[in-house]
Formats: C-alpha cells, structure tokens, sequence
C-alpha cells in the first residue's frame, strides 16, 4: 500500500511475488548468473548507493527511480506521517532550483515524474526519453543531498497533506475501514499506523522535524538507483559515478521494528456511512512475508492466492459468483512484498440489493472446506502455470522492473530472489499450500470487517 504525491495511490507492485528473502550480494558490475526475469546489472557506488540497471530497448525511453529504505514504519512515536510528508517536501527545492523547478524541468523535457511512500521505502521516479537521462540524475542527486525547507514551504504543505487524508480517508468510508482494519489487525507493529498518519500528529509535524527525517534517512548508502530502458550499463555507471559519487554516506542506525505479540483471539470491525451503497467484508489475517516466512511459505501462499481468487476459474469467484449466484464478488489477496509481516485476506459482497449473511457464510464455508480438504496437485499446478505465464510479461511495461526491485530490494530481499522466483513458484506442493495455509488461516489471528450502508434519517 503506497501515497503518491498528489496523485491517486501508487500502483501496487504488479508483479511483486518475483521477490524473496535473500541479502543482496552482488559485486560490483555483474549480473546474476542465472538470470530468468530482467537480466539485471547491479554495481554499487564508492559511498554505497546501489545502482541497478535493466536494458530494454524496446523504446527510446528510460524509467529513472530512487527508492530510500524508509518508510512511514521507521517514524517515531507521535510522528506518524513523518515520511509521507518529507516525500511532498522534496518538491520543495534545493540550493540551486527553486520549489517546483525540478518538476518544471521534467514537463519541459517532455518527461512524467511522480513519488510514493510505504510503510517501508520511499521513492521518486521519472520516465524521460533516453537522452535526457543526465538531467534527471543531475538534479535528484541534487535533492538527495541539498534540500532547502523553511516554515514558509513547509506550513503550507502541510494543509495539503491534511486535504489529501480529508479527501482520501476520511470522506471515504473505504479508506476509513482500511485504517480501522490494520489498526486492529497489528496489536503492537507500527503497519498498525496510517501511511498518511492520524490528522492531530499530522498537524504537529514541522520543519524542524521534516528536517531532522530527512537529514537521518536520505543519502546514498540507504537508497537504491534503478534505471530501465534504452540504456548502456557503463553509460548509466559512468553519470552515477558524476552526480551521486560525490554524495558522502550517512551514518545509519540499523531499523528498529518491535514484533507483535501472540495474537489470541478473533476480532470484529464495523463502518456504517451513508455513503455506502452495497454492503461489504472482508477477513484479514496476519501472515508471513518474505523476510518472516520458513521455507517456501511466502511462495506457496501466493500460489494458494492463485488457486482461491485467479481470474473466472479462481475457486471463490466460480463457487460463490458463478455457482452459487449469491456473491457479486469474491477472491482473496496476498503480497510478501513487507519488511516485516503480510496479510492475506478474503473478500466478498453480495449482489446489488441481496443481504451479506449469505454470501459470508458462503465464504466462511469455502475457508473451512480449504483448512480441511486442502487444495489437489491438479489445482496447484494450474496455479503455477497461471503465475509464470504472468512473468514471462514482466518486460513488457518499462516501469515494471523498476517496482518490483526496489520493493524487494529496501525490503530485505535481492536480485537473485527476484531472477530465481519461476524456480520457486515451479517447487511449490500442495502439500506445501495446505501446510502454510492452516498455519496462516488462524481465527485467533483474524479481523472480520464489515462495510454497511447507514441510513441518512
């Protein structure tokens, strides 16, 4: 989950399952020897920026990104929003642009350019024709090291961010539920806090605190450089080597996250709006990503994601949608992509003007049916067909490296996990899936959440 700088939420990493736990090693200029996904080609900078190049020279055109490994889980206490906010202010200007410029350079070299922030990285891209790459590198090196903020940029700002969250949360009961359900699901982690942050510590948030964030956190020993497109690896080395070379390392605290507890048991949330229309629910449970997972159980969660929700022949879809005809959707959904923990959740809502009770009972019997028969080898390897059929597309959008790297690698994953993910996807058993899925699927660790229409008299 991610907030772009002004724009709707940050696409999800489409195919963010490519990644897995492993800690990047990768020397200087090589590629891994096995390379199945995007071939890439990684070095890392004197000062300890790590640069990852991906050619395709399918156009004239490259994707240039930053991604810092800070997030709003890395804030401290009473400052949520801290990260979401630093990352508008890096609008703001530096020595030698004035607030907006770089943007305008960007628009007037024809380029697109937007930010994001997760709980766990922060990032900044551009998509440019290949010839202007320079431009880019020149001027975001220029903000990783020399940005300028005054309560005159800052304040304003901060009104802004304050209408984002108006706009996208709390007029929005589905982005209301959203807060309610990970404030509930997490007992302890920081996940539990808005990415945005709540709207009384955003108001407290200031200049001396978006400075003293972002002097912690951004230089280059904490931050990945990933450029794809019609590039040459030593062309892409040898500006990085001008612009970010010169940058000094800081001097970086390793992430302190606290764990959370025995969760023990099942808990209920509620949002009644008058904005609501059609009831909703959903069941979130508290799951593995990759860094936490043993063995293959972040790999076989996401084939069981597959199997439930893949498409017309996912088994909620047809049983509930197709079948049963209660259901006007139903799937289930799973992403390891997290420095620390992951959910994986089921979803469902009736037809237009049909009650909930049945559909989730629906679904509730599909969960019990699954904990107790498991899934067949027939229906997993229909579901490793499906999910590498969908990365042999991985090339086929620019941008799509670029993501699906810099996540895994600011969450603790490598470049191999990444080329090796068909291999692993392919290792998957059934008995794996039905191992992974009652140890995931505890109601003890669960939060049910219902969406409901509120009458207006």
């Amino acid at each position: 989950m991610t907030l772009p700088r002004r724009a709707g939420r940050f696409l999800a990493i489409g195919l963010a399952v490519l990644a897995a736990q492993l800690a990047t090693a990768l020397g200087p200029l090589q590629s891994p020897a096995a390379a199945k996904v995007f071939d890439p080609v990684s070095f890392t900078l004197d000062n300890g920026l790590q640069v990852v190049v991906v050619v395709n020279r399918r156009a004239p055109i490259v994707h240039h990104s930053v991604w810092y490994r800070v997030g709003a889980a890395d804030e401290q206490a009473g400052e949520s929003g801290l990260a979401h906010f630093v990352e508008h202010l890096m609008f703001k200007g530096t020595e030698s642009l004035a607030p907006g410029e770089f943007s305008e350079i960007i628009a007037a070299n024809g380029g697109r350019e937007n930010a994001f922030t997760s709980w766990d990285y922060t990032g900044y891209f551009q998509t440019v024709a290949a010839d202007r790459l320079e431009i880019m590198m020149k001027h975001e090196a220029d903000r990783m090291a020399n940005l300028v903020l005054s309560d005159a940029v800052v304040d304003p700002e901060r009104d802004v961010v304050l209408e984002e969250r108006r706009s996208r949360v709390d007029n929005e009961p589905r982005g209301q539920l959203a807060e309610l359900i990970r404030a509930t699901l997490f007992l302890n982690h920081p996940y539990r806090i808005p990415i945005i942050g709540w709207d009384h510590e955003i108001r407290e948030l200031n200049t001396e605190a978006a400075l003293r964030f972002y002097e912690r956190w951004y230089a280059p020993n904490n931050a990945v450089l990933i450029v794809a497109g019609d590039v040459d690896p030593q062309a892409v080395r040898d500006l990085a080597d001008k612009y970010y070379g010169p940058i000094p390392a800081g001097d970086f605290p390793p992430r302190q996250r606290v764990a959370e507890p025995p969760q023990n048991g099942a808990r209920e949330v509620t949002l009644r709006s008058p904005r609501v229309r059609e009831p909703s629910f959903s069941i979130s449970y508290l799951a593995p990503g990759y860094r936490q997972a043993e063995g293959p159980e972040a790999y076989a969660l996401q084939v069981l994601s597959e199997i439930l929700s893949g498409g017309a022949t996912g088994r909620l879809y047809s049983r509930l949608v197709v079948d049963q005809g209660t259901a006007a959707s139903a799937g289930a959904g799973y992403s390891p992509m997290a420095y620390d923990y992951a959910t994986f959740t089921f979803f469902a809502s009736p037809r237009p003007g049909g009650a909930l009770e049945p559909v989730e009972a629906a679904l509730r019997a599909e969960i019990a049916l699954l904990l107790e028969e498991g899934v067949s080898e027939a229906e997993v390897a229909a579901a490793k067909k499906r999910l590498s059929a969908g990365a042999v597309f991985a090339r086929d959008n620019l941008s799509t490296a670029p993501r699906i790297i810099g996540a895994a690698l600011t969450t603790g994953s490598s470049l191999e996990a990444i080329e090796a993910w068909p291999e692993r996807i392919e290792a998957v058993t059934a008995e794996a899936v039905n191992a992974v899925a009652k140890k995931v699927l505890r109601e003890e660790q669960s939060v049910t959440a219902y969406l409901l229409p509120k009458p207006t008299t």
